[in-house]
């Protein structure tokens, strides 16, 4: 049986909250309970917290599981009855309350017997946390949770030294509406540049920090005179004491920070760098390999780390809004051998300095469905060029030994709804019929692959002309005899002819028209756009000739489905992600595994 530390859960209930920090960590106790807890307010979306009970055989206490812990509950790798160990925590103190906060933990057994039987530990001057009659490991279960606890607000009573005598400081992750003397200490990751805005009401400008400790991030915003007051007092990488600003509800539409709360910076909000050495950490960093990120949302957030394979240079467009906005595309890849385009924007595009082959760290990008999946700087994106991290460290290791050498997916050639890595998938392939009937891509995008035989292309309409300018792709309109692009607003001699594709397709089951643009029809007819609208001008009975030979052709399609309305008409449309000509040789391998791994094989 394993051994647990002996008096633990009683010296943490009658401990100070100074004195809870200097007990550290290192002690084994038992989780006789593990349960989640429902956040009071609907007004933001929950984050999900954890209250547990710690047992050391004799005596239990009940505590709450940091957010950053919450993996071990959600992938269960911790459970009721786990063995672990402490290795650090924290106190929250509110009026005659307080809360024991788990910072880390290691595990040493996930499933064990209930050790003992133990029961409340005595309390410093207060009644014990579950002395109700009730068995203690139900007694979270069944009790109605107070404010203090559904709203967890860890305040971590650990005192500043010089820069704040007698100060309490609290840990991010326990602000809350419901206090109002905190001091936090924090690191700022990011700081943004004063945007400006101008409409009815009036003009104004803001700026925004995000401060991040060992419990967590919050984002702060400092509006008009608050900019002129503070914004200066911010730098990068520094830690500062932060207190007397508003804890609101966070505004999920302009924050991608995970915590339910964000700091209003007021002009009586107190800001002073701790000058002493700290050891918070710099970024926290949950990475996402390039290989998963179909697996995410579009327009989520998600870390990456990378090598930079291809740096493109710096051009400008204009953007909706009709300003002019400066951009730069980068290739990356990783350690799952897939490729992706990553577009900096603004300050990042026009400052990015890497050599060609650097690890980089990126820290919130947005993924986007272009081309499959690709990835975007936004406002908060923050980049670390080689991090002196063991994932960088270790990234840089592969890639000079072996990973130089692999050959890389691209997500261009990827459908996103898990095909293969060539983008269609033979052991899902399915037939028009079954695509009709299951309605897919109705209520939101949805990617299939099927194979099916050109019944028709449309050939009146089978390109349009382009602006050349690489990465526009525009459609230009003639002015006295010359090409206009507006969105780069330039003027062109002649134009680039792109692809846009209405061809029917069937297979055994039915009928479905599929829409491709350049790269499927560059597969199907094998010219440029430029040489077949040439070939129409020149001699249109060659070119309907030649765009009737593709009909009967069959070919693999990995297909995008998504729901569209034209002339309040709602329909389903089907695009073509990726098209690719039948492989017999693969297609006869295909047949012979699905031969030898069947009942009929195996018994052969």
């Amino acid at each position: 049986m394993v051994q647990l530390t002996s008096g633990i859960c009683s010296r943490l209930s009658e401990a100070t909250p100074a004195e809870i920090d200097e007990i550290g960590g290192g002690y084994t106790v038992q989780l006789v309970s593990i349960k989640k807890v429902t956040a009071v307010s609907a007004a933001a979306p929950a984050i999900d917290r954890y209250r547990i009970i710690m047992s050391d055989g004799v005596h239990f206490i009940q505590a709450m599981l940091a957010t950053q812990l919450n993996d071990l509950v959600s992938n269960e790798e911790i459970v009721k009855n786990s063995v672990v160990i402490i290795d650090k925590l924290t106190c929250n103190v509110l009026g005659d309350k307080r809360l024991i906060i788990v910072l880390d933990l290691h595990v040493v057994s996930r499933e064990e017997e209930k050790i003992g039987n133990p029961t409340a530990a005595p309390s410093l001057g207060q009644p014990p946390a579950a002395a109700e009659s009730r068995p203690v490991v139900s007694a979270p279960a069944h009790q109605p949770p107070s404010p203090a606890t559904v709203e967890p607000v860890l305040a971590q009573s650990r005192p500043a030294t010089s820069n704040r005598p007698g100060r309490t400081i609290y840990p991010i992750e326990g602000l809350s509406p419901y206090q109002n003397n905190w001091t936090i200490k924090a690191r700022v990751t990011f700081k943004s540049e004063v945007r400006t805005w101008s409409n009815q009401r009036g003009d104004g400008k803001l700026f925004n920090v995000t401060l991040m400790d060992e419990s967590g991030e919050i984002r702060g915003t400092g509006f008009n005179a608050v900019v002129d007051a503070l914004y200066d007092k911010f730098e990068e990488g520094k830690v500062y004491y932060v207190s007397k600003a508003r804890v609101n509800l966070a505004k999920k539409k302009f924050s991608h920070i995970q915590n339910e709360y964000e700091l209003n910076l007021e002009r009586n909000t107190e800001v002073e760098e701790c000058l002493e050495p700290s050891n918070l950490p710099m970024i926290k960093y949950s990475f996402v390999p390039l290989s998963q990120l179909e697996e995410l949302q579009k327009d989520s957030v998600c870390d990456v780390i990378c090598i930079v394979k291809e740096i493109g240079d710096l051009t400008e467009i204009i953007s909706k809004a009709n300003r002019p906005v400066t951009k730069r595309d980068l290739v990356i890849v990783d350690k799952s051998q897939y490729a992706v385009r990553l577009t900096l924007w603004g300050k990042q595009a026009e400052t990015f300095a890497a050599d060609d082959l650097s690890v980089i760290a990126f820290k919130s990008v947005k993924v986007g469905d272009f081309g499959g999946r690709s990835l975007s700087s936004i406002n908060s994106t923050i980049m670390a060029i080689s991090p002196d991290i063991e994932e960088a460290h270790l990234l840089r290791g592969w890639y000079d030994g072996i990973g130089g050498e692999k050959a890389f997916q691209s997500y261009s050639n990827v459908s996103s709804g898990g095909a293969s890595s060539a983008g269609f998938n033979r052991n899902e392939i399915r037939s028009i019929l079954d695509v009709k009937q299951s309605q897919i891509g109705m209520d939101k995008v949805d990617f299939f692959s099927t194979r099916a035989t050109i019944m028709h292309v449309k050939s009146d309409n089978i390109a349009y002309p382009a602006c050349p300018t690489q990465n526009c792709n525009k459609k230009v309109t003639e002015v006295n005899e010359r090409w206009r692009c507006e969105k780069c607003d330039k003027t062109y001699e002649r134009p680039e002819y792109r692809y846009i594709l209405s061809m029917a397709v069937a297979d055994w089951s039915g009928q479905a028209w599929l829409q491709g643009f350049n790269d499927a029809g560059l597969a199907v007819f094998d010219k440029t756009a430029d040489e077949i609208m040439q070939m129409k001008e020149q001699n249109e009975a060659q070119y309907n000739a030649y765009v009737a030979q593709v009909v009967g052709k069959t070919y693999n399609f990995s297909c995008r489905a998504k729901q569209d309305t034209y002339n309040d008409q709602t329909r389903v449309r089907y695009g073509i992600s990726k098209i690719s000509p039948l492989d017999y040789q693969e297609e006869a391998k295909h047949l012979l595994n699905v031969l030898m791994t069947s009942p009929w094989g195996q018994g052969a």
